[in-house]
């Protein structure tokens, strides 16, 4: 009896999630039904990919769900032509089936919206600092899809601009009959270990006392073991031995990156770092003691804000990538294979 009750809650699960998605695709390919479903929808509004949050009670953020209407009159008491709405893209839809679009209102005065609005317009890589874990992906998705919109608007064989469909799941070319669609680049990041510790890194453009996992792009016509294993030596003078797969993740940084993460070994024995300072400002070996610590960070150091243990001679407080990042779970994923075979000793 047990079983089946699970299997009938795991086909009931199946079917939602199946339905849903069969409702995205019909709506990227009807535009009719996609017209119909942005008037009753969630709105996820943008500024010059700015996503708009709004502070809760708590003192957290959140990304600004919009009603369609709710739209609709903000446009109007700005002054805007309230098609602009038809220029929101199709992000998806909730597991309240509750269809969900993004819209850019870079045009607007940003100020008069926010007060319009009660939140304000957050660059995306301190809202990824700000949001929980399922919210992230979800403006960080708009936000690739608006800028593919801005940046494809002309088709590369002929010159000629090219035309969205409703949802913005696609542009065509009216001359040559090309179909472009959204694409990501595809990059590798990877957390090296000789055993004892692991292996983290950092460029210039990161904030002060910030680490992560090697990442690269991957060249053409390179597997993905290819690519980890020239990064790795070419970013730290290292030859690793053994590789495992993690997880994946889409990234919006510097533009729309999908993320295959893994975890390498290195011999203890040739562990000696070379460090290729073109590529990286600094790389270190971290201890499980100076990691865990730094996984108590939850916030990043405030601008203004010393950030040092002790003497004032002291190097920064050591911090990671915000939690729902893959290269803090690469980071958490290795620290708990730590913990346990120090319990298994």
């Amino acid at each position: 009896m047990l079983r089946l009750k699970i299997s009938r809650l795991s086909a009931r699960c199946c079917s939602t999630f199946v339905s849903r998605m069969r409702y995205v695709s019909r709506l990227q390919q009807d535009e009719a039904a996609c017209s119909a479903a942005l008037q009753n929808a969630q709105v996820f509004l943008f500024h010059r990919l700015s996503p708009l949050l709004l502070r809760t009670q708590q003192g957290t953020f959140r990304p600004a769900a919009l009603r369609t209407t709710d739209v609709q009159s903000i446009l109007e008491r700005l002054g805007s032509d309230r098609t602009l709405l038809n220029e929101s893209v199709l992000i998806g839809c909730s597991e309240q089936n509750q269809v969900q679009f993004c819209l850019d209102v870079g045009q607007l005065d940003q100020a008069a919206v926010e007060q319009v609005c009660g939140g304000n317009f957050i660059s995306l890589r301190k809202a990824f600092f700000l949001l929980t874990e399922p919210e992230a992906p979800l403006v960080a998705k708009g936000q690739a899809l608006l800028r593919w919109h801005q940046t494809s608007g002309f088709c590369s064989a002929t010159g000629e601009p090219t035309q969205r469909n409703q949802a913005g799941s696609q542009r065509v070319c009216s001359r040559s009959g090309i179909t472009y669609y959204p694409t990501m680049s595809p990059v590798v990041i990877v957390l090296v270990s000789d055993g004892k510790r692991c292996l983290l890194g950092r460029q210039s453009s990161f904030p002060q006392g910030m680490y992560s996992a090697l990442a690269g792009f991957c060249d053409m016509g390179e597997t993905v073991e290819e690519t980890l294993s020239r990064e790795v030596a070419e970013e730290v003078g290292l030859e690793v031995y053994r590789v495992s797969y993690s997880s994946s993740q889409h990234w919006p940084f510097p533009h729309s990156s999908f993320m295959m993460g893994f975890h390498a070994s290195v011999s203890p024995a040739h562990s000696q770092l070379s460090v290729d300072h073109t590529e990286l400002e600094d790389a270190r070996w971290f201890s499980l003691e100076e990691i865990t610590s730094a996984l108590q960070v939850k916030t990043p150091p405030r601008r203004g804000d010393p950030n040092r243990r002790g003497d004032p001679g002291d190097p920064p407080v050591l911090w990671l990538p915000p939690k729902h990042a893959i290269g803090n779970r690469l980071i958490t994923e290795w620290t708990n294979r730590q913990r346990r075979g120090e319990k298994g000793q």
